[in-house]
């Protein structure tokens, strides 16, 4: 049996909780400097788009109801956990981008100050988010969190290189009492985000 076909493919993040999908194609995430197979993402589609984005829009009335305050606390939650698992965080950067761990690390430890800032944005609705593979926190944090403190709700696509921080970082957001729906993490390359750019409700996504 070849590597690849025992590669761990990681979950999409969809209403609050890992959602196993079977599509006819996956995508190696490689390690960038031995090639080897770390894991697989679901070359996903429209139809997961949508599901994650019905799972955004029936959390949204509810999250934007609650006051800045109470969504600012629970993103400093989510923050105080990322600090405690920085170095967890850095290591999963590390190890798909191939990012000094250093840097990896600040960038980790700029994502915990975003975490805990308190300045929203001007985002309603559903706003669809697309990372880069240079930074695979930070490239979504930079627009999600002031988002989130607006009371907006996400669906994320990750880089197909480096999709593992912010998988980690859904599950945190479980942890940290974040309503189910209002984060959400479909993977995929040109067409998911193509399929995000047409169903979203909010602006669009920097790449």
């Amino acid at each position: 049996m070849r590597e690849n076909d025992v590669a761990q493919a990681l979950p999409l993040w969809i209403n609050g909780h890992a959602f196993l999908t079977v599509t006819p194609v996956f995508q190696d995430v490689l390690d960038p400097l031995s090639r080897k197979v770390l894991r697989r993402i679901p070359l996903c589609g429209f139809e997961e788009v949508q599901m994650a984005t019905s799972a955004a829009q029936a959390a949204f009335a509810s999250w934007a109801s609650l006051s800045a305050r109470a969504r600012a606390a629970l993103l400093a939650a989510v923050g105080g956990a990322l600090e405690d698992y920085s170095a967890h965080f850095a290591a999963l950067i590390t190890e798909e981008s191939g990012k000094e761990s250093t840097l990896a690390l600040a960038e980790v430890d700029e994502s915990v100050a975003l975490l805990n800032s308190s300045i929203a944005g001007a985002d309603s609705g559903v706003v669809a988010i697309i990372g880069n593979a240079a930074m695979p926190l930070l490239s979504v944090l930079h627009r999600a969190v002031p988002a989130l403190l607006a009371g907006a709700t996400l669906v994320v696509r990750p880089s197909p290189e480096t999709p593992s921080a912010l998988f980690a970082l859904a599950e945190l957001t479980a942890r940290c009492g974040l309503p189910s729906g209002v984060f959400n993490i479909v993977h995929g390359g040109d067409e998911v985000a193509d399929c995000l750019r047409a169903v979203q409700a909010g602006s669009p996504s920097d790449d």
